[in-house]
């Protein structure tokens, strides 16, 4: 991130600039700074919208803290096909509030334990972000953060902390028994009460919500599914109601030569359809597979399931 003024330090004149906004060589985060384009290019929605927290803050003055949906990309949390055009900013209280084109400010009380530095930014704390999220957002994209939040807190692994579990989920229930009444409070108890933070992907987690809606059991998560050669496989998602097990596949697992760890792409696959054959030969359950195109509804995912003869029980 370089400001204007950087910039023509180290030589740019104003048209240079210009001209190089204007061909895509530099991205105009807001006014006055910029990132090199391909840079911006090659970012997910999270990190625009960081690049844009950045931007905000090293223009701010005063007491305001980074909070909601801009709090959430500085502590990595997903922001689940939710678009936010602006930074939010929560200040305890001022006379004058307003928002901007590009800033949207919020006027509430924060516990001084709500208030941290992240990255060098005062943002809400960790808890303080998911709650108010879980009051803003879609069902969706709070049930994303939630989980993404608790699984911070709680994973080692495969091994999952009970302990920093219940504690973390006390602290939340903390928050929305103080605000009874605040808007959005009702969406909040039934997103914290929901959240899981076994789900490892945002797709798993809106997937889970939407299996519910279609009237399916709350699904089990991470099932361990043992391998008769030895070891274990674990499978997204058990619906025991219908003796049948899910897999959320997010593309980049096949697309990311990374996440393959070198594997050419027809050895993973080869590698997917042996593990399934074990699955589905030590369980006696149907097995279905789906992606985020299939989620993004409950009908959609519906359909995707009754393509495996999968169907909520009546």
């Amino acid at each position: 991130m370089r400001s204007r003024r950087a910039l023509v330090a180290q030589g740019w004149s104003d048209r240079a600039i210009d001209g190089a906004a204007r061909s895509g060589r530099l991205r105009l985060v807001r006014r006055g700074w910029y990132l090199p384009g391909d840079e911006w290019r090659e970012l997910w929605p999270e990190g625009r919208h960081l690049a844009h927290v950045l931007a905000v803050t090293r223009d701010a003055q005063g007491g305001a803290v980074v909070s909601h949906a801009s709090a959430a990309v500085l502590w990595g949390l997903p922001l689940y096909r939710w678009t936010v055009p602006r930074v939010h900013l929560t200040v305890a209280s001022s006379p004058r509030t307003s928002s901007g084109r590009d800033v949207m400010r919020h006027v509430a009380p924060l516990d001084p334990v709500d208030v941290v530095v992240r990255h060098g930014i005062a943002c809400t704390s960790l808890r303080r972000t998911v709650f108010d999220i879980a009051r803003q957002a879609t069902p969706e994209a709070a049930v994303a953060c939630a989980d993404a939040a608790e699984r911070m807190v709680t994973s080692r692994g495969r091994e999952w902390d009970l302990d920093a579990r219940d504690s973390w989920r006390r602290s939340l229930a903390e928050l929305v028994d103080g605000a009874v009444g605040a808007r959005g409070i009702r969406q909040a108890r039934r997103v914290l009460s929901f959240a899981d933070g076994r789900a490892q992907l945002p797709g798993e987690s809106v997937s889970r919500l939407q299996l519910v809606r279609l009237g399916f059991a709350t699904p089990d998560l991470q099932v361990p599914v043992p391998d008769p050669m030895g070891g274990c496989y674990y499978v997204d998602f058990a619906l025991r109601d219908v003796r049948a097990l899910g897999e959320f596949d997010g593309k980049a697992k096949y697309a990311d030569e990374a996440l393959r760890r070198g594997m050419p792409l027809d050895a993973v696959l080869l590698a997917e359809k042996q593990r399934e054959d074990v699955i589905r030969g030590v369980t006696q359950w149907r097995l279905a597979r789906w992606g985020d195109e299939h989620c993004a509804t409950p009908a959609k995912l519906a359909a995707r399931l009754a393509a495996f003869g999968i169907r909520p029980p009546r």
